[in-house]
């Protein structure tokens, strides 16, 4: 069985993931680096796939078994 993604919702630090097993994911925004950094209406873009999240305007792409195995987005901000 493959676990997907079924809801996806925000609080001030912490992304949480619904899974299709019944499980909740809280993820650090912290460990992405370009959802930390975005506006409410940017973060309620995403799109929820059989493969994971996406947000277009973010050009950010998690992946649940990613999740699942304790990392985070690929992206990294630049020190300014």
């Amino acid at each position: 069985m493959s676990i997907s993604a079924t809801n996806v919702r925000f609080d001030q630090d912490t992304m949480w993931v619904s899974l299709s097993d019944g499980r909740t994911l809280g993820v650090p925004l912290a460990w992405v680096p370009r959802l930390m950094t975005a506006s409410a209406e940017d973060l309620a873009r995403v799109e929820i796939s059989a493969h994971g999240l996406h947000w277009d305007t973010l050009d950010e792409d998690i992946s649940i078994p990613a999740l699942l195995a304790g990392r985070g987005g690929h992206t990294e901000i630049a020190a300014e």
